[in-house]
């Protein structure tokens, strides 16, 4: 069976959507998000209201996860998401995230292999997330060090 990269990634921002001190991530968001969308390998991402649905949600899977920032998305390979995270205006934007995410509570991701057509869900994602805590980085679940592994080994 094909398979595709799914993704979710989150943090905690220091401050509510709309507060003028994390007005540069949410100016970014859009560009980021657009540049991912044309990205090859792209594959699909949830939708930004379904994403600030779940996110706002009092009984969803983020409900004791005030002001977070998460996208969950689909990718063809580990190299193509890696290539969009460490190559695009993403990069650059991240490095602004000590000032605007809470420390200690930001860039957590989480990666799984998903059959082709799959549309993940938040839960998932943050029960895959859960599974990377509890028990570290397997080839099933894994974070940001086997997904470098993953992209390298591909592109060799």
């Amino acid at each position: 069976m094909n398979m595709h990269l799914a993704e979710f990634n989150f943090g905690t921002l220091r401050y509510p959507f709309g507060d003028p001190r994390i007005a540069g991530f949410e100016e970014a968001v859009d560009r980021v998000n657009a540049i991912g969308a044309r990205s090859p390998g792209f594959i699909w991402r949830l939708p930004d209201d379904a994403m600030e649905f779940a996110q706002e949600d009092p009984s969803g899977p983020l409900k004791d996860r005030p002001n977070t920032a998460s996208t969950l998305s689909v990718w063809e390979d580990a190299a193509s998401l890696y290539q969009f995270v460490t190559k695009t205006l993403h990069a650059r934007i991240m490095k602004g995230a000590p000032e605007w995410f809470v420390p200690g509570d930001s860039g957590h991701l989480v990666c799984w292999m998903v059959p082709v057509g799959c549309r993940p869900t938040v839960a998932e994602g943050l029960q895959k997330w859960h599974v990377l805590q509890e028990r570290g980085e397997t080839e099933e679940v894994f974070g940001a060090n086997r997904l470098k592994e993953h992209a390298l080994q591909s592109s060799a």
